[in-house]
């Protein structure tokens, strides 16, 4: 069955970097487009980035847009979430997902910024 492991999740201080990482295991990840969503403490899911099964088409939510970057490592079944220049309002808990709506979401890595 899908897994999704999601790591890198902690602690930072407005405009410090994490880099987070999804391992997949259970499907054919190389032929899934892939999806980072999160949950903000109190509001819903939200969809924060996406990416094609070849890594060549990326797509992100406007609140993140130029600050973060999905890519993926398909010979690791790997995906991963670069955020830099974070704000308060990136505190969430994020989650690597097959689909833009969160299915197959693992237990989630929790970010939190602050100082």
């Amino acid at each position: 069955q899908v897994q999704l492991v999601e790591s890198g999740g902690g602690l930072v201080q407005p405009g410090g970097s994490l880099r987070l990482s999804c391992a997949a295991s259970g499907f054919t990840f190389s032929s899934k487009w892939m999806y980072w969503v999160r949950q903000a403490p109190g509001k819903g899911l939200e969809w924060v980035s996406s990416i094609s099964t070849s890594g060549g088409t990326t797509r992100y939510a406007d609140s993140v847009k130029g600050r973060f970057t999905i890519s993926r490592d398909n010979t690791k079944n790997t995906l991963y979430l670069q955020m830099n220049s974070l704000k308060p309002e990136d505190t969430a808990l994020y989650y690597c997902a097959t689909t833009s709506v969160g299915s197959n979401k693992g237990q989630g890595t929790q970010v939190t910024v602050s100082s």
